[in-house]
């Protein structure tokens, strides 16, 4: 969302001028109020950007640029910056701040008590002991689970669907396909995967999963099916 803003506002450019004065309080200060459809869409529009926002990591005094921006943009000011240069470097801004994000997450996860780093670099951590068998790689696996990106936000949940997942191990994200193997029957563990032990640049077609993000799942091993390798 921000960035087709910023790529739409790139056409608008100008001649870079000093800004204006701050407005002497925030627009749309002296009326909030949701009581109106418009006003709820307007509101849903702002809420949806902000949630893209969530990305950048954006500091106080960044989140204070980007107002600016906005006020700036929507009043038709000419832009402080040249936009046509600067606008590009969105994307690339993005992964940056995203790698920094994940590092700090996969680092907290390994300093967690009980945690452990595997070789590819997914931390696991065992949350309930099992007492059953554990899967090869070329098992089918029973499993419920809950996938969160950094931020806390579900992305899937077997859990919620009531249903669990089934499939074979050697089959899935190379996390899964590490981690699950070291639980047996019963056991349930946390598994936070960096981006190159899950889905990289290509995350699946219409997830929320953005591209290049490190996941956490939650999974429990229900069972073992049967050994793909036979069929």
């Amino acid at each position: 969302m921000a960035a087709g803003l910023l790529a739409s506002g790139a056409q608008a450019q100008g001649t870079p001028k000093a800004p204006p004065p701050a407005p002497a309080q925030p627009p749309g200060a002296a009326s909030s109020a949701l009581d109106s459809d418009d006003a709820k869409t307007i509101y849903a529009f702002g809420y949806n950007m902000g949630q893209g926002l969530e990305i950048f990591g954006l500091s106080a005094a960044e989140f204070e640029i980007f107002q600016r921006a906005l006020i700036e943009g929507n009043a038709g000011t000419p832009p402080a910056v040249e936009v046509d240069q600067y606008a590009p470097r969105l994307q690339a801004l993005a992964r940056t701040r995203q790698a920094k994000v994940g590092e700090i997450v996969l680092e907290k996860a390994a300093q967690e008590k009980g945690a452990v780093k595997l070789p590819s670099g997914v931390v696991y951590k065992e949350l309930k002991a099992g007492t059953g068998p554990s899967p090869k790689a070329t098992d089918t696996v029973s499993v419920h689970y809950r996938g969160t990106l950094t931020n806390g936000e579900e992305f899937d949940s077997s859990i919620k669907r009531n249903q669990p997942a089934e499939f074979p191990l050697n089959g899935v994200i190379k996390c899964w396909t590490e981690g699950v193997q070291k639980m047996k029957v019963g056991t349930k563990a946390k598994l936070t995967c960096p981006t190159k032990t899950a889905y990289a640049d290509r995350p699946p077609t219409g997830s929320k999963i953005p591209p290049n993000a490190v996941l956490e799942f939650e999974v429990e091993l229900l069972g073992i099916p049967g050994d793909t390798s036979r069929k």
